[in-house]
């Protein structure tokens, strides 16, 4: 196949050039679009565990609140109480 311009030609090489191979390609810009988008869903679910934390804290930050983690999550007790287990 002929081309009759050699611009038609050049032209054609130019956008071959910047979609495939240059550092700035439509590929890669792509890919960094995908990095982006995936960064900032990261960004929101640490912003909600954040929140979630610094509720927590607060509430260890108590005596009481400091009692009732200890009593349910490492099954602590007085001497004088009995502990019963319900495991659903």
């Amino acid at each position: 196949m002929k081309l009759k311009s050699p611009f038609i030609l050049i032209g054609l090489l130019f956008v071959l050039w910047m979609l495939f191979f240059d550092s700035n390609s439509y590929l890669n810009h792509n890919r960094l679009s995908n990095d982006i988008n995936q960064l900032q869903k990261d960004k929101q679910h640490y912003i909600e565990e954040i929140k979630k934390d610094s509720i927590a804290l607060k509430e260890l930050s108590s005596p009481e609140g400091l009692e009732k983690y200890a009593r349910e999550k490492y099954h602590m007790k007085k001497e004088n109480e009995e502990i019963f287990l319900i495991i659903e």
